[in-house]
């Protein structure tokens, strides 16, 4: 029964540290056709909004200081959030990030961000230096949207660790499950 419970018990901690590992989730709000994406090394400028997922209470904006945010993309000048959920990115692009502590400010107060607080920003990609701005935006059906294939990636993954911890311990309970009497001994 021990083995049974222990084994159950891994089930769990396998499925959960599945989903733990997902410190960044990308969801495309306006996903846009383009040649040239956004790249490590490139300058953006970006358009946001963020806010605390906790209660919804805005914490900063671009859009209310009516001029996009510039930084180069994947120099460490950001939250390991933005670096990353901000990549392959279109001029035009609409993107909302919800982002763990570990991909944003930790366990440390910044300003009116409590320590310990998942972020979302809703983004959006103003330009990329060097890059020529679109004559118009051109938009795709949301399906195509990465981020749709990464939440199935997820959903997968999670599919994949529970049927091999199932599997697991359907071969513990056959092991401990023995109805013969073993009078040899």
């Amino acid at each position: 029964m021990q083995r049974i419970l222990l084994s159950l018990s891994l089930l769990a901690s396998a499925a959960v540290g599945a989903l733990a590992s997902d410190d960044l989730k990308i969801e495309v709000t306006l996903p846009v056709e383009c040649e040239r994406k956004s790249q490590k090394g490139d300058k953006i400028d970006v358009h946001y909004r963020g806010t605390l997922q906790s209660n919804g209470e805005q914490f900063d904006a671009s859009y209310d200081r009516g001029s996009p945010f510039n930084f180069k993309l994947g120099g460490g000048m950001v939250i390991k959030g933005w670096d990353k959920g901000l990549l392959d990115m279109c001029i035009g692009e609409k993107r909302t990030l919800t982002i763990a502590p570990s991909y944003g400010y930790g366990h440390r107060s910044v300003g009116p961000i409590p320590a310990g607080s998942t972020l979302v920003f809703e983004t959006e990609l103003i330009g990329i230096q060097g890059v020529p701005k679109p004559e118009s935006i051109v938009t795709k059906p949301a399906t195509d949207s990465p981020a749709s294939s990464a939440s199935q990636s997820v959903v997968e993954k999670v599919a994949s660790v529970v049927s091999e911890a199932a599997e697991a311990v359907k071969t513990v309970v056959a092991d401990t499950d023995d109805t013969q009497e073993h009078n040899e001994l």
